[in-house]
Order: C-alpha cells, then structure tokens, then sequence
C-alpha cells in the first residue's frame, strides 16, 4: 500500500512522532483518530454462502445517518457526534465537543484525513480557539494510518449487515448509538481490533516509545 502525496513519508514520519508523543506522556498528551462514516435505513448485504445471493429487505426512504468520531490510540475511549449530515458546522461543533472528555491534557493530536471540510477555514478559525488541539494531516489516500476505518467496519459487521428494523428507523439509530457507546470510556478490544495493541505495524510504533 502507498499514497500518492509527494508529503507522504514526512507525514508519515509526523504522525509517529505524534504516537509516540502521546505513549510516553498519557497524563498530559493524547493522540485521536477522527473520521467520519455513514450507514442507512436499509441493511447492507451480507455476503452469500449459498447458491442464491442475500436479499436484504428494503422498506420506505432509505434514510441517512452521518456519524463523525475520535478513537484515543492509547485507550480505545470513542467521542462522537451523530445526525443527518457532517459538514463544517458539525466539524466545528465536534470540535468543541472533544474539549471536555480531555480538560486534563496539555496538548491533543486530532489525526485526520484530508477532506476539504476538514481544512476548510471556518473550521480551522474554529479549532485554533482550543490551542489544545493541534489538527495532524494524513497522507492523501491512506485509510490504512487510520484505524477508526476499522471501527466503521466492526459497526457494518455487527449492527447493519442485514438487520431486520427496515421499518423502524430510530431503532436502527439506536442500535448505532448503543454500539458506540460501549466504547465511551475505552475498550482494549477496540484497541486489538483496529490494530493498535498487539504485534500490527501501527502497534509497533505506538510501542516502541
């Protein structure tokens, strides 16, 4: 796996110090994964085993949910914000939603990808008035240095694969709502699931500090 960003290996190198800065002060410094994922009303399609392929059921509007989160790289704790869309103003709002779970912390590397909402002034202006918070920039195209790509993934698996609540769309949001919040004060499971405890690449350099 590479990223196209000519930037790539410095900010790669940036982003471990960053870990690293974070495992060897966790009373005073913290390092978050932000990212954003969406699920539906209707189910997601689970891959067949039989000769014939799954028919998800499908019923009314396919209503959206759009969920914007954090992952702490060192406890598994998840923050995050829930509603129809995620654009600037809710980036602006999460923002100030992370200054509470982490008044104690010095400093907070928020690690994100390159969505232009995400570097979008209005947000920036926005972050700079928490000078706790110091936004780390992803290498274009590297889901792989994110792993709250992998708690997306879990929340698809357990909770949206052919779910039976087509016809009742708030108990499909509550069952996303009720699947993040186990997580809300850390999760050493979350943490082995999306590869940051264990023998993984992205453990490696956590531990190595």
């Amino acid at each position: 796996m590479f990223s196209p960003d000519p930037d790539s290996l410095r900010k790669v190198r940036h982003l471990h110090r960053c870990w690293r800065d974070a495992a060897r002060h966790p009373k005073t410094v913290g390092a978050l994964f932000l990212d954003e994922g969406g699920y539906h009303r209707w189910p997601a399609v689970a891959p067949p085993w039989g000769a014939k392929t799954a028919v998800a059921q499908r019923a009314g509007n396919n209503h959206q949910g759009r969920t914007i989160g954090t992952l702490n790289a060192l406890t598994g704790q998840g923050d995050y914000w829930d509603g129809y869309l995620v654009g600037r103003q809710q980036g602006i709002k999460f923002s100030g939603q992370l200054h509470h779970p982490y008044a104690k912390l010095d400093r907070l590397y928020v690690i994100q990808d390159n969505w232009n909402i995400h570097s979008h002034p209005d947000v920036l202006r926005a972050v700079a008035q928490y000078p706790r918070i110091t936004p780390v920039w992803l290498p274009t195209y590297s889901p792989w240095l994110n792993p709250i790509e992998k708690l997306w993934r879990w929340l698809r698996q357990d909770v949206l694969k052919m779910h039976r609540w087509v016809e009742d769309w708030p108990h499909v949001k509550q069952r996303v709502h009720d699947f993040l919040d186990q997580f809300a004060q850390g999760s050493p499971d979350l943490l082995r699931y999306v590869g940051l405890a264990g023998k993984g690449k992205l453990a490696t350099v956590i531990n190595s500090s």
